[in-house]
């Protein structure tokens, strides 16, 4: 299995950075090290997460508030967002609506 992370789900990445960097020196790394741990772990457990919207995966974060909405297709996982759960349901839907 293969995994591939679009530049929209990356830049939900580095904007989550961004955040946690703000609160405090450091974390922002140790946001992206736990985030994609978590998307890696999609190489064994892909496929096996919840279709909340009925067309992507969502796999929960392990140490941050933060959904993993992925594809899967053959042998590719297609990371699409990565969102903070904290945030508006409806913000996150259409968001996960955008082509």
């Amino acid at each position: 299995m293969r995994i591939r992370i679009s530049r929209a789900a990356s830049e939900d990445l580095l904007k989550g950075h961004e955040f946690y960097e703000r609160q405090q020196r450091g974390i922002g790394g140790y946001f992206l090290d736990s985030l994609y741990a978590d998307i890696d772990a999609l190489l064994l457990y892909g496929g096996m997460h919840p279709k909340p919207t009925g067309r992507l995966h969502r796999a929960m974060a392990k140490r941050f508030p933060f959904a993993i909405y992925y594809d899967l297709k053959d042998d590719l996982v297609t990371v699409v967002a990565v969102l903070d759960c904290r945030q508006n349901p409806d913000s996150i839907v259409e968001r996960l609506l955008r082509p």
